[in-house]
């Protein structure tokens, strides 16, 4: 599912402050303390004078164990989601909470990372404190969640990640510059929403300076960013600092200050951010880059991969499993990723000549992206063969599934004032009461770059039966926690998506030879994407080693693999998990359809992956054990 910048901003504060909840080695060895419950079950009750027998009094039936644990979990859910909005107002921010819109705390700080050290363990004691025994369905998945992700967060103060704040990916500098340019998720539509902004940045300038403090403290240490990516942070950073506010990112709210407003408060909201922006932001950002330029480019290191730094190779392997499965371990994926990729160049290389396209597959590659006869003339014929290809698929799907959402599902153009910045196809889940459709973006804008072959692979992807399938199923569990339905783990999410596309051959929609070659081309970069990044990481790859084993396995051109290459680099292991998610789930289906037999249906196995929304991989894993195992009987 492709994101827009201001998400993949709120996915990188989101991960960043995660990382900066490591607390120091020393904290990290406490004993976690449970918090005591109200009711203990050895306590008993006091004894009572006797008295003259009375008729009993009629007491309500108690709930069923499971029943009362349940709601005492959700309960505790309930509390602990609030309680994260105030620890984190950021991220209360991107969940759309406003309650919090003012504050910045000093997440990179060390209090800050103690105290959501200490957060986790209260909140994880209490969830632990309620034995799982008799938890059913999705009371026992999301207990089973909340201990895991918990546990992650737990194992990441091992790994000193908050002295490598900055990188050009995730950087808090560009996550300023978005949230106060009124691209991003803090709203500027009420005076009370700009005087929120004006308080928050007062937070800025400490940020920026326990950013510093931090890099200093990795220079100390040998934790440090390799030079190639710092040296891409420099123009990041030139490209907000200005000379006046009137010429800055900033000044976006102020240029459009909304016509209901009145005149005193447009006068003194424009003096206000004039003076925020030109005595408190610049001069942030310019001592920001200074101290890159200056003292942090020259320290910053040589190698390439997260295996050079100290304990890399574990820190990776914690990567990995967060956002895989630890199941998985990197050499895993990568002896995976060289015999997938070995498999797909021979299914390629079958389907040429089955189809008898000539020439090799590198020049066959090359002419579809340039042949004209692969381009649409118009934005119309492009919106056209969407809606042409979702008719197939409904009337393809059947076969393969017996429940979708209420919402149904439109196709819609991007809008011109988001063309530059959209993805090809995109998708917007729809409302649980199915009074809201999903919506299917088209981005029609750069004709030449959306090729006909393309777009049943991404209608399967992000419409039917991919993100439209999962998340508008997930959209309609109302009765789940927040954190999961407000959350989503991503190898489940967009390995669905990975393997809806793969669905195309199965519902006979690849029928086209240069349509499945697309997919399978699109695979194969994924898959190369294994290989690649566990390489660059574990296996002592250099830069320019991964960028020429991307040229020569992906068919793609120098630089694109060098911008591929760089974010292996910067967000080690971040590129595994849709393709490890995509594996996971069909090895599933293999599985199921050994041990049921003639009992396995696709459509019921489709059914029981979706049922209960997003989760982690081995989480998924036991769901579908105990659900052949049920088969069985």
């Amino acid at each position: 599912m492709p994101s827009s910048p201001s998400r993949l901003l709120a996915l990188a504060i989101a991960a960043l402050v995660t990382i900066s909840a490591a607390a120091p080695a020393d904290a990290a060895k406490k004993k976690s303390q449970r918090t005591p419950t109200a009711q203990s079950r050895s306590a008993k009750p006091k004894a009572k004078p006797r008295s003259a027998p009375r008729a009993p009094a009629r007491r309500p039936a108690p709930l069923p164990v499971k029943q009362d644990k349940a709601a005492q979990l959700n309960r505790i859910y309930d509390e602990y989601w609030d309680a994260s909005m105030r620890l984190n107002p950021l991220q209360a921010t991107f969940q759309g909470d406003p309650r919090f819109n003012d504050q910045l705390p000093n997440f990179l700080s060390a209090a800050w990372r103690q105290q959501s050290h200490d957060f986790m363990v209260q909140w994880r004691g209490k969830v632990e404190a309620i034995n799982p025994d008799g938890l059913q369905g999705q009371d026992l998945l999301s207990y089973q969640i909340f201990l895991r992700d918990a546990q992650n967060s737990l194992k990441a103060e091992q790994y000193p990640s908050w002295m490598l704040p900055i990188n050009p990916y995730n950087n808090v500098s560009s996550l300023v510059a978005v949230l106060g340019s009124g691209a991003g998720a803090q709203p500027f539509r009420t005076v009370k929403d700009y005087e929120n902004w004006s308080k928050r940045s007062l937070a800025v300038p400490a940020l920026f300076d326990q950013a510093i403090a931090n890099m200093r403290e990795g220079m100390a240490a040998g934790v440090v960013q390799p030079r190639a990516l710092m040296e891409k942070v420099l123009p990041q950073l030139d490209a907000v600092i200005r000379p006046s506010a009137e010429e800055s990112i900033f000044w976006g709210p102020i240029r459009n200050l909304p016509d209901d407003f009145s005149a005193e408060d447009k006068a003194r909201l424009t003096a206000e951010y004039k003076r925020m922006i030109e005595y408190r932001l610049m001069p942030a950002y310019r001592s920001l880059r200074g101290f890159i330029a200056t003292e942090y480019l020259p320290a910053a290191r040589t190698t390439d991969g997260m295996g050079a730094l100290p304990d890399g190779q574990a820190w990776y392997a914690y990567n990995v499993a967060s956002t895989t499965t630890p199941v998985r371990l990197p050499a895993e994926i990568h002896a995976l990723g060289e015999q997938e990729v070995k498999d797909l160049q021979q299914r390629i290389t079958a389907l040429m000549k089955a189809s008898k396209i000539r020439g090799s597959m590198q020049k066959t590659f090359k002419a579809m992206r340039s042949d004209r006869q692969f381009v649409f003339n118009d934005a119309n014929a492009l919106l056209a063969r969407y809606a042409e290809v979702g008719q197939q698929v409904d009337a393809a799907v059947p076969a393969l599934f017996n429940h979708r959402p209420k919402a149904a599902l439109e196709i819609r153009p991007v809008e011109p004032g988001r063309a530059l910045t959209s993805s090809a196809a995109s998708y917007q889940p729809g409302s649980a009461d199915g009074q809201q459709p999903g919506v299917l973006y088209v981005n029609t804008a750069d004709l030449p770059s959306r090729k006909r072959w393309a777009v049943t692979m991404q209608y399967l992807h992000e419409g039917i039966p991919g993100h439209h399938f999962q998340l508008g199923a997930q959209q309609e569990l109302t009765a789940l926690p927040r954190f999961r339905r407000l959350g989503g783990d991503v190898a489940f999410v967009e390995g669905w998506s990975l393997y809806a596309e793969s669905l195309g051959q199965e519902l006979g929609l690849y029928s086209d030879p240069y349509e499945h070659l697309g997919y399978l081309q699109t695979t194969l970069l994924r898959t190369v994407r294994l290989v690649a990044d566990t390489g660059l990481n574990t296996q002592g790859w250099s830069r320019a080693q991964t960028i020429d084993y991307m040229v020569k396995n992906a068919d793609i051109s120098a630089s694109d693999a060098a911008a591929e290459v760089e974010r292996f680099m910067a967000l080690p292991g971040q590129s595994l998990a849709p393709r490890v998610g995509e594996v996971k789930i069909r090895l599933l289906r293999d599985k199921a359809k050994a041990e049921l037999g003639e009992r396995f249906d696709p459509r019921e196995f489709h059914h029981e992956i979706l049922k209960d929304g997003s989760m982690p991989l081995e989480i998924l894993d036991s769901k579908i054990e105990r659900w052949i195992a049920s088969k069985k009987i």
